[in-house]
């Protein structure tokens, strides 16, 4: 075990030539953060759907974390990174469609800070519930995450608080810590799919293969309803979209991250757009062979897979059930489409 003046001395190492991507001993540094917490997350080759994808489909179950979803690695390095710098705030804000503010709630509660998550109206009730019980006071505000966004950062400067980013590299060495357990698992992996909502989750698959040096193909997914990081990545620039989907709130964001797109160009193989039937049908699959709840992010992995099953005959396919925080209604509705 390294010492607490280690972990912080490693905290900011990132990969040669990457900025902002963690290096293998910043990867198994943040795993010592997040392994106070909850133990590595499981990953299983299920049969069920390993037949329905016609080749040997593996799922990493971020949605087994103490806050069903992988958000909560990030929230826990980047408060363990303010810790180590004796600069915690008093207070925090942020702002998320759920699984981001679980997560900063999750860290705030457990380092005494006061926290202030900002979402948009007619978000999900369970996720709000939730971060709620976590002590976060919230706030409804916009028509979507942007709108949400934005208004967070407005608050956080008129309060003098602390604005906790959704892109961030200290946020990446925790999200990475998923992506280095499945990888070092399942060693024969060829190719992973990864959501991208604001981009943590891909360009953290990214620094797990590199760091391992692996030569899997990393695909990103995105919602067909919410298309900017495939419109940026195709113009080489950030590219606006509109947000229309109705299930996958965890990959509904209207613009991209420059920094995630520095990160993501030369190392995504393609990207895969899913639409929301496709991501309804994905949950549906998933609960049948699995018995796990998927939220619409947490499905698009796997509906991406099965777009391009075709493609992946005799390859070892790794997907990630990243989320399983859905209102009990919308399941009901999925589960009886």
């Amino acid at each position: 075990m390294y010492r607490p003046q280690e972990v912080a001395a490693r905290a900011n190492r990132h990969a040669p030539g990457l900025p902002g991507l963690p290096d293998l001993q910043a990867i198994e540094d943040a795993a010592l953060v997040v392994y106070r917490e909850f133990q590595a997350t499981p990953q299983y080759r299920w049969g069920l759907s390993s037949q329905r994808l016609g080749t040997d489909c593996w799922i990493k179950h971020e949605n087994h974390t103490p806050v069903g979803a992988f958000k909560i690695r990030g929230g826990l390095t980047y408060f363990d990174a303010l810790s180590q710098a004796n600069a915690l705030p008093k207070e925090v804000i942020s702002a998320t469609r759920g699984n981001h503010g679980q997560s900063v709630g999750w860290a705030a509660r457990a380092h005494g800070v006061a926290c202030t998550i900002v979402v948009p109206h007619g978000n999900s009730l369970e996720k709000n519930a939730a971060m709620r019980a976590l002590g976060v006071t919230l706030i409804e505000h916009g028509q979507d995450f942007q709108e949400s966004r934005e208004h967070a950062m407005s608050l956080a400067a008129q309060r003098g608080a602390h604005m906790v980013p959704s892109f961030h590299a200290d946020l990446l060495s925790g999200v990475a810590t998923s992506w280095w357990e499945f990888m070092l698992a399942v060693p024969l992996l060829d190719v992973v799919y990864v959501p991208i909502g604001l981009g943590s989750g891909a360009c953290s698959a990214i620094a797990a293969k590199l760091a391992l040096k692996r030569k899997l193909r990393i695909v990103g997914v995105v919602s067909a309803h919410a298309t900017t990081y495939a419109d940026s990545l195709a113009a080489g620039r950030v590219v606006a979209a509109p947000v229309s989907t109705q299930l996958a709130d965890g990959m509904a964001c209207r613009i991209a991250d420059q920094l995630a797109l520095d990160i993501m160009a030369p190392h995504i193989d393609h990207i895969v757009q899913v639409t929301d039937d496709e991501v309804a049908q994905a949950m549906r699959d998933l609960y049948a062979d699995t018995h796990n709840v998927a939220e619409g992010a947490g499905a698009a992995s796997f509906a991406a897979a099965m777009q391009q099953r075709a493609q992946l005959k005799g390859q070892v396919v790794g997907t990630t059930l990243c989320g399983g925080n859905v209102d009990s209604a919308t399941v009901a509705r999925v589960l009886a489409g």
